[in-house]
């Protein structure tokens, strides 16, 4: 669907992005992650035609976006990380304006209004000045006017700044429902929206694709295998001891390389928290060792600071990296 070839972008004698090269697949729902300033802008500019490359080749859908952005503009759907929207008309009418402009046969307006307004969860708001909408229902409707003319591909500029906890949910949903029907491209530098939300991360640094992968992929290779979460009851033992006792436990498993004692948020002087570090994913072994020696298994899944350890080894500042060392 995406083609990136050998990609430049300067500004007077600034580097702002370069050499980047990547393939995206039909479907795809790929993270953009990046600190400020890494240049993940610039490049959903230049997908969406808003900027012309310096040097290098971009197509997407087999078209060259320097040798017919108009083509290329008819298949892709853009979120800037302003929606482009106008305060003093009512929802309906600029989605259906938005279609016009994107060159909607006028018969399929009406309906074409109705289907992104059910997928973003704006049909009660059809008549509603989008100026007395909420930040979370503005992005809903910067997303409507993206896809209205059912674009191939989708590109998000950071789709979730400034929205509350259940919006971000909601516009993680919305998201995912993308998907499949349209490639989707979500910039972010919010480590959790990524993960939670894409197939696969491109972690961009200085204007270079870095790394590529899943989360799992990331922190399997970088991280050199895997951390596990383990909450432990020790039935029975002394609170002195039962800390102790969990450990040897898990650290006589096959293929672990490390067990830490951490803090728990669990009562009971006999409840443990441990991270435990292996090579490769444990935890089915984790749970036959801790049932088998008689300790009740309270929680066990991957470490939730395994993308943030990936994100700061990547793409983070000196200063990030030195503090993750620190604190671990």
């Amino acid at each position: 669907m995406i083609q990136i070839r050998e990609l430049y972008k300067y500004y007077g004698e600034r580097r702002a992005i370069g050499p980047l090269s990547v393939e995206i697949g039909q479907g795809e729902i790929v993270g953009l992650l990046g600190v400020n300033g890494a240049g993940k802008t610039t490049a959903l500019r230049i997908l969406a035609c808003d900027l012309l490359p310096s040097a290098g080749s971009v197509k997407v859908d087999g078209i060259d976006v320097v040798e017919s952005p108009e083509a290329v503009r008819e298949r892709i759907g853009y979120l800037p990380d302003t929606p482009p929207l106008y305060g003093d008309m009512r929802v309906g009418e600029y989605l259906a304006f938005a279609a016009r402009l994107r060159g909607v046969p006028s018969k399929d307006v009406a309906r074409r209004v109705v289907a992104v307004e059910e997928l973003t969860a704006l049909r009660e708001r059809h008549d509603d000045p989008i100026s007395t909408l909420s930040h979370g229902f503005q992005q809903r409707c910067g997303i409507a006017q993206a896809i209205i003319h059912e674009p191939k591909l989708v590109v998000l500029d950071e789709p979730i700044s400034g929205l509350d906890p259940v919006q971000i949910v909601e516009m993680r949903a919305l998201v995912r429902k993308l998907g499949g029907t349209h490639t989707v491209i979500v910039s972010s530098h919010i480590l959790s929206e990524i993960s939670e939300t894409c197939d696969r991360i491109l972690v961009i640094k200085d204007g270079e694709i870095v790394a590529s992968g899943t989360e799992e992929e990331l922190s399997s290779r970088l991280l050199e295998g895997v951390r596990v979460r383990v909450t432990v009851r020790a039935i029975g033992a002394p609170a002195s001891a039962a800390s102790g006792r969990a450990k040897t436990v898990l650290a006589s498993v096959a293929g672990v390389t490390g067990v830490e004692a951490t803090h728990t948020s669990e009562s009971g002087d006999t409840v443990s928290s441990f991270t435990v570090e292996a090579k490769t994913d444990i935890r089915p072994a984790l749970v036959q060792a801790v049932l088998g020696a008689g300790l009740e298994l309270l929680e066990l899944g991957r470490h939730e600071h395994e993308l943030e350890s990936v994100f700061l080894r990547l793409a983070g500042s000196s200063n990030a990296a030195a503090k993750e060392e620190s604190a671990s």
